[in-house]
């Protein structure tokens, strides 16, 4: 990334090496996420110029000083939040490493923004921000886990369903296709909300139950009791809420900042229903090796589209227009 609202170029830039604390990680593959369009407009600050990417899986080939849970040939991933200061207000209550940290933590490291991200052939990454990745899982399956599959299950985690309960996923495309899969894998009755029709039988493969247009054919089925909202389509997910039920809880997994989450105050008030908003993000490295596992054992599995780093400004074009097959994935190692 050049500078906000700029092209992306590919570049040849220094090998970075492994400094204390840090492993050396030939990528594999780096999974493209929308945040990496909000990074490119400028709101993640001035950062630039900056490699983006922090879906990122690969190999380990040099070990830093000091690390010991980090070996050479290790297979591992890293997140968008690879570390903390250790030191500051918040670190000193000892939350686990998740998305707080970033907002929290002036001193975190953070992947392609703070610190180089992942597209790229070779990235120097934090050796607490790594997980190890399952035997036989391919490296295109794992990157997309680095964050869609990451941040949907986390949300579904924060919701806490019960078995009785009914969730529905708001938007079918890079997270919400993941989303549907990781529901239906725990056993939960699931509804696919979607406008577009070229979706429905899709959703239905993924695992949807039940396939409606908005929130008045949600609430004409019964309702739901959990809405993940996985998409940045702010206006889809509060039209949704009428098909909320009561002690429901609307989960927002997807970003959008140019305009705030509204709540209606037209028919039954939300507070009345003893509803809930839920913001959710990353939630620590324990959901991340779940949803790693899932994905191991076959039970979720991301859809995406393959690229050569060479092809990354094609891919970004692809990724900006909408027209992007849900995930995007960039291949250093192929280019």
């Amino acid at each position: 990334m050049t500078g906000a609202n700029q092209l992306w170029e590919v570049r040849d830039v220094p090998t970075p090496t492994a400094e204390p604390g840090q492993v050396l990680v030939k990528v594999y593959a780096s999974g493209m996420c929308y945040t990496d369009v909000w990074a490119t407009q400028g709101y993640g600050g001035d950062i630039y110029p900056q490699t983006p990417g922090h879906e990122v899986v690969g190999e380990v080939v040099e070990v830093g000083a000091g690390v010991h849970t980090r070996q050479v040939g290790d297979r591992v991933g890293t997140t968008w939040v690879q570390s903390a200061c250790g030191r500051c207000a918040y670190c000193r209550e000892n939350r686990p490493l998740t998305g707080q940290t970033a907002m929290n933590c002036a001193g975190a490291r953070t992947t392609g923004f703070s610190a180089q991200g992942g597209h790229a052939e070779y990235i120097a990454i934090s050796a607490e921000g790594t997980v190890l990745l399952p035997d036989g899982l391919a490296y295109e399956d794992a990157a997309p886990m680095m964050c869609a599959g990451y941040t949907t299950w986390s949300g579904l985690r924060d919701a806490a369903p019960q078995p009785h309960e009914k969730i529905a996923v708001v938007g079918i495309g890079g997270l919400g296709h993941v989303a549907l899969q990781l529901s239906k894998a725990s056993g939960f009755e699931t509804i696919a909300i979607t406008h577009s029709p070229d979706k429905h039988d899709l959703a239905v493969q993924l695992g949807a139950d039940h396939v409606v247009a908005n929130g008045k054919e949600l609430n004409e089925l019964g309702g739901a009791d959990v809405l993940l909202v996985t998409t940045n389509a702010f206006g889809a997910a509060e039209e949704a809420l009428t098909g909320l039920r009561v002690d429901g809880r609307v989960v927002l997994s997807g970003l959008d900042f140019t305009r705030p989450f509204s709540i209606s105050s037209e028919g039954v008030p939300f507070h009345m229903m003893r509803q809930q908003v839920i913001g959710s993000t990353h939630g620590g490295q324990h959901y991340l090796s779940e949803v790693l596992d899932l994905a191991a054992k076959g039970k979720v599995k991301p859809i995406t589209e393959t690229f050569p780093l060479a092809r990354a400004t094609d891919a970004f074009d692809r990724l900006t227009s909408g027209k992007m097959r849900f995930r995007g994935v960039l291949t250093p190692q192929n280019s």
